[in-house]
């Protein structure tokens, strides 16, 4: 049967959104970077103009996307993959340090930072291996490889050392709990890092005490199910030598600068001037805008520069200043509306391809805005993650980009699918 053309069944409501999303981010980054003496919107001296720029080449971009025949990207997947990794290795002989981590190539005033496109190559290769049907993901030979494919580049990026990066490919174990992981794997995951935290806030022994309560009810309230004793006790001593290493993690182990991040975000004896500046200024600027904001440019914060990195990893205190509450549920709604229809779009593939790297790109997305948002207002140990469409830098718009219009054409291509 011959191919029916995809034209009228791509999803222009995504691509709405995504305008839309892009848009309001370059106002927000001119505001943030706004000097003294305006200049055109064009000027690659200045950060806004910089951006436009990206933004102007990410249309021919998108084309080209759109152009390609839908089945090369599962086809080639592991070509992508491959690529990605090989750029990964690059850095540790081309790659440029900056505040401590090799994770950028340098080409004149442009930067390159690979781990963000190693991103798509990374669910698709996932989506490939889980699309075939004799994989079951309760088998653990299965769930070993497909966790391989994820861990190699994680590995990688936390070599350079980058633990912001490595953290969002992590988050992929929820399109393998929807394929069908076993759930006992996130709730260990859950479990540690909660353990991890209490530890570091109370004596070890309490933590202890209370686990062993919760594990003698969960045990004698389920008689109707068969128990193990020795599981159970198993459980509890990883439980205790997890829960007694996490201090000799902390001070041992972590850089000064990881430790200074949780610090502030568990309030020890942090100072407002250093370590817990940034957070400080970023919750001022939020918390000043009130209701309804102080109108666009009109953010002393923004204008002053007390908020450091505010057209990347803080570019939503811009919003939060500026726009106030309102103008920040307005912008959340938007990208929750993206979220929300990349889901409803990926539910409803005919392949399962296409299903899982739906998927893929939802949970990257909103993984990103989760914890950009949610380190601004000290619910997140503050690590450098972008804000989709909305932070400063080519390689975050592009990526991002490509990996949105990857799945926006592999949704318009059902029409030809079986």
């Amino acid at each position: 049967m011959r191919n029916q053309s995809v034209k009228n069944s791509i999803d222009w409501l995504s691509i709405f959104l995504y305008f839309l999303l892009v848009i309001m981010g370059w106002m927000t980054i001119y505001s943030a970077s706004l000097p003294i003496e305006e200049t055109s919107v064009f000027d690659l001296e200045q950060t806004y103009g910089r951006q436009m720029l990206f933004i102007f080449f990410s249309i021919p971009l998108i084309s080209i996307l759109l152009f390609l025949d839908a089945k090369i990207f599962e086809r080639f997947s592991l070509i992508f993959y491959i690529l990605g990794i090989i750029l990964l290795l690059g850095l540790f002989v081309f790659g440029v340090t900056k505040k401590g981590q090799t994770n950028w190539y340098q080409f004149g005033g442009f930067g390159f930072q690979p781990s963000e496109f190693v991103k798509t190559g990374t669910a698709l290769l996932l989506a490939k291996y889980l699309s075939f049907s004799q994989i079951n993901l309760k088998n653990f030979q299965h769930q070993l490889i497909a966790f391989a494919i994820m861990g190699l580049p994680i590995l990688l990026i936390l070599m350079q050392p980058d633990a912001g990066s490595a953290m969002i490919f992590i988050s992929l174990v929820f399109v393998l709990y929807r394929e069908g992981l076993p759930g006992w794997y996130l709730i260990a995951g859950v479990s540690a890092i909660i353990l991890f935290f209490l530890a570091l806030l109370f004596n070890p022994l309490y933590i202890l005490i209370g686990v062993f309560v919760v594990m003698a009810v969960h045990y004698f309230n389920n008689r109707k199910i068969t128990r193990n004793i020795f599981v159970y006790l198993l459980l509890f001593l990883v439980t205790a030598g997890f829960t007694y290493s996490v201090n000799h993690v902390y001070n041992n182990v972590l850089e000064p600068h990881q430790k200074d991040r949780i610090d502030v975000l568990i309030g020890e004896d942090v100072d407002m001037k250093n370590e817990g500046y940034n957070l400080n200024q970023s919750m001022i600027a939020i918390g000043s805008g009130g209701l309804t904001g102080k109108g666009y440019l009109e953010g002393t914060q923004t204008k002053g520069g007390f908020v450091p990195e505010q057209h990347t990893d803080y570019i939503f205190t811009t919003v939060g200043e500026e726009w106030g509450f309102i103008g920040s549920f307005i912008v959340i709604a938007i990208f929750v509306c993206l979220f929300l229809r990349i889901l409803y779009l990926a539910e409803n593939q005919k392949t399962k391809f296409s299903r899982v790297y739906g998927y893929c790109v939802a949970t990257y997305l909103f993984t990103h805005f989760f914890v950009n948002i949610a380190m601004l207002i000290k619910l997140f140990p503050t690590i450098g993650v972008p804000l989709p469409f909305f932070s400063y830098g080519g390689s975050s718009l592009w990526a991002f980009t490509i990996m949105l219009f990857i799945f926006i054409k592999l949704d318009a291509n059902k029409v030809n699918e079986w």
